[in-house]
């Protein structure tokens, strides 16, 4: 096992933001989930909603990006594997976006449910 190192520790959070830019980056549906990011959290300052409020919105938009990291990240291997039509590729690929759109409908129930009060009294 490797010796601890705060050098290296700091190196891997280089790599994570490396990753978050080419999902911003490179993918449109990121671009759709961070307008609804600036949205939500636009909407939540604005109504000032409750820190339980303000826990499931943080919750939901943490699952949202990290379902839509994931189907990238399954997309990105895909294609490295072959880049030729494979039935199996293609089941993972939709398995992966279908994650990607259950997570995102979860997060507008959520998004529903604290904010319709707010909208509608």
């Amino acid at each position: 096992m490797a010796q601890f190192s705060i050098k290296t520790r700091l190196k891997s959070f280089t790599y994570a933001f490396s990753g978050i830019a080419t999902l911003v980056r490179g993918e449109h549906n990121a671009w759709i989930h961070l307008l609804a990011t600036i949205v939500v959290v636009s909407l939540g300052c604005y109504f000032s909603v409750s820190s339980l409020d303000w826990a499931l919105l943080v919750l939901a938009i943490s699952m949202v990006w990290l379902a839509e990291g994931m189907n990238t990240a399954v997309e990105l291997l895909a294609d490295a594997v072959t880049e030729e039509q494979d039935l199996l590729i293609g089941k993972a690929k939709d398995v992966a976006a279908g994650a990607v759109l259950i997570t995102a409908i979860g997060a507008a129930v959520i998004g529903g449910l604290v904010f319709c009060p707010h909208l509608f009294n």
